[in-house]
């Protein structure tokens, strides 16, 4: 049986989605009242809206649909078919809304809250889970989404609204972004230990030059730093082998596959030699980056301004 249709001007399925949505999304909580109390006064009472404006309500909505919800007998309705089919949609509409509400609620309540936190692979094993923990201990309930990821793909999460906060090198520069410097790394030349120079303790970087290098790859902020500390050390590194983590490629070198310019690992690693860079000095900057003017929760702010009262000390010893 066709649904009978209500008189007047009526969306097309041919309209935009968008003023569908516009239409019918305001006036879903008044329709799930009135279906439920087959009452009008009632439903006004409940929502707290003058009765003549809940009824003002339903008439238009019919009206936009082309289809008669309600069977009306004075102040009191019953559903027709077309009116339980869209009661059923509307319901599971408002329960999603209500749902979708008390999650961003939980994400912002500032003892419980969430924080998503962008971070290099390097500083997974020993620097971020220190800082959590330290953290925590003023705010033990906050919850933590972790991503481990280069820098530049952190960037683009964050600006995607992925993230609140990343700690990334070298420290970003963009007019969108707030960075700001934490802490320095200082990066080693690694050798395999049966290497010529393993002996030695600390090396200018151009006597490396003749090396073959693995690096991480294009796009990682390491890899650009071992480009540029080459570079201003008067040689282009010959690369070998590209690869995504670090202790990756000491496993690379401790096989005799090349040199690596590396952060200090958590845990000395057999079978290379890690030496001290004398020239040019070798360091990367640690900084925490955030999406200007984006509003922070409790939560967001209270692990920022713990992470920048560790500058200076952010990094294990």
């Amino acid at each position: 049986m066709a649904h009978e249709r209500s008189s007047g001007p009526w969306l097309s399925p041919s309209g935009y989605e968008e003023d569908i949505r516009a239409v019918l999304a305001p006036r879903l909580a008044y329709f799930e009242a009135v279906a439920r109390h087959e009452h009008v006064t009632r439903a006004a009472h409940e929502l707290g809206v003058p009765q003549s404006t809940l009824s003002r309500a339903m008439v238009r909505l019919e009206a936009d649909l082309g289809v008669a919800l309600f069977a009306r007998r004075g102040r009191t309705v019953s559903l027709t078919p077309a009116g339980r089919t869209f009661l059923g949609s509307a319901e599971r509409a408002l329960a999603e809304v209500e749902k979708a509400a008390d999650s961003v609620r939980a994400d912002a309540d500032p003892t419980a809250g969430r924080v998503s936190f962008g971070f290099l692979h390097t500083m997974g094993s020993e620097t971020v889970p220190a800082l959590i923990r330290a953290f925590r201990v003023d705010h033990p309930r906050v919850r933590f989404q972790l991503v481990q990821n280069y820098g530049e793909a952190m960037i683009e999460r964050l600006r995607a609204g992925g993230l609140d906060l990343c700690l990334t090198s070298p420290v970003p520069d963009a007019p969108d972004l707030v960075a700001r410097r934490l802490d320095e790394q200082r990066l080693r030349l690694v050798v395999p230990d049966d290497h010529r120079l393993a002996s030695r303790r600390r090396i200018r970087l151009a006597e490396a030059a003749d090396e073959t290098f693995v690096t991480l790859e294009p796009g990682y902020g390491l890899r650009r730093i071992t480009d540029d500390l080459c570079a201003e050390a008067g040689f282009t590194p010959r690369v070998a082998f590209e690869g995504e983590e670090a202790e990756t490629l000491r496993g690379l070198v401790a096989a005799g596959l090349g040199v690596a310019l590396l952060p200090p690992p958590a845990v000395a690693r057999p079978g290379v030699v890690e030496l001290t860079v004398t020239a040019p000095r070798a360091a990367r900057e640690i900084g925490v980056a955030w999406l200007d003017g984006h509003p922070d929760t409790p939560p967001v702010a209270a692990f920022k301004r713990f992470l920048l009262s560790r500058r200076g000390h952010l990094l294990p010893d």
